[in-house]
């Protein structure tokens, strides 16, 4: 039998026959007789997912009296939101840690239907809406729950549950989790990508953490060497621009420079010196004019009304301005103008 798409669980979806695809929703017309077949992978794996979501919400609601509002069984992973605004780390393992030792224990899970009248003896969850065709689902010794979806036998076929992490969802918390077969390949491929982190750090897999930390650490010494030799040698490159100085006006074209080296370079320059400092760089098409406000020049109005003839996009205040180009030669014309138009005025 087929199930189809209802309450936060997918359909089976994978019918196929002589003279139709059920899995579009289309039917068979009267008389018209077809081979279908269902896609036991992916009936078992919802199997699985489900029935594993009602047993997590049966824990849930033990450990934290937080009751599921929510379904939802996604390609990748699956959630429940349950009632309450937050969950610890240790609530969260204690719960994986309760999950999994139900499924140990083998409960077999039945489904049976049953009548209005027969229903007000099981203590339901949550009351279905309906008053007819009311299928019960068992979980031995755990919890009864109103629902028409598939699932398996017993709590062993779950085969486990990972809860992978929790978030807050309009004031509930959204638990993510993983069942049977997803878990495995969830597991799998952690394995796979600390094997790799293994090989490129030359370490087992326990101590990758800790020769991460020192490799980070290493890291930041590096980083801070490179910016203090950065700093030393925008330092000798100012004094060498400061001998190009044409009026009052210091204009230069990088060619290797980031975008950040220059702005830091036309902050020093502007700090120590009473100059229009007009800096570029090609590696990344970008440029900064800049002073101290010593200098009759608006910035901002400057790239404001000749920017757009070179395709320029930016702008900035009086004391300071900086634009991007989509090409070095758009970068380079505008260059050109602005050095020929401050150095002649």
């Amino acid at each position: 039998m087929r199930y189809r798409n209802h309450s936060g669980h997918p359909g089976d979806g994978c019918f196929s026959g002589r003279r139709g695809n059920l899995a579009s929703g289309r039917v068979f017309a009267g008389g018209c007789e077809g081979a279908c077949q269902l896609d036991w992978e992916r009936r078992f794996d919802h199997m699985q997912q489900h029935s594993g979501q009602h047993l997590l919400s049966a824990v849930c609601l033990e450990l934290l009296g937080a009751r599921t509002e929510s379904f939802h069984l996604g390609q990748e992973y699956a959630t429940i939101d349950v009632n309450c605004s937050n969950v610890t780390s240790a609530q969260l393992s204690a719960i994986e840690q309760e999950v999994n030792r139900q499924i140990y224990s083998n409960r077999s899970i039945k489904s049976y239907f049953v009548t209005d009248e027969q229903l007000k003896d099981i203590p339901l969850v949550k009351m279905p809406k309906v008053t007819e065709n009311i299928r019960i689902v068992e979980i031995e010794g755990i919890e009864y729950n109103a629902c028409g979806g598939t699932h398996v036998a017993q709590t062993g076929e779950i085969g486990i549950i990972k809860c992978l992490k929790w978030e807050k969802q309009k004031g509930m918390a959204r638990i993510h989790f993983k069942c049977g077969a997803r878990a495995l390949q969830d597991f799998n491929e952690s394995v796979r990508i600390l094997d790799v982190l293994s090989a490129k750090f030359n370490t087992g897999r326990k101590d990758i953490l800790t020769r991460f930390e020192k490799w980070e650490q290493e890291h930041k010494q590096l980083k801070a060497q490179m910016e203090l030799l950065q700093k030393e040698n925008a330092s000798y490159q100012s004094k060498e621009l400061l001998a190009t100085v044409q009026g009052h006006v210091l204009a230069h074209m990088f060619e290797q420079k980031s975008f950040q080296e220059i702005q830091q370079m036309a902050v020093k320059l502007t700090d120590e010196h009473d100059l229009l400092v007009l800096l570029a760089t090609t590696a990344d098409n970008k440029i900064i004019l800049t002073h101290n406000g010593t200098q009759a020049v608006a910035c901002g109005t400057f790239f404001k009304e000749n920017l757009g003839a070179f395709q320029g996009k930016g702008g900035g205040s009086n004391q300071s301005a900086q634009a991007a180009f989509p090409s070095r030669e758009d970068l380079l014309s505008f260059f050109e103008m602005a050095q020929h138009q401050f150095v002649q005025s």
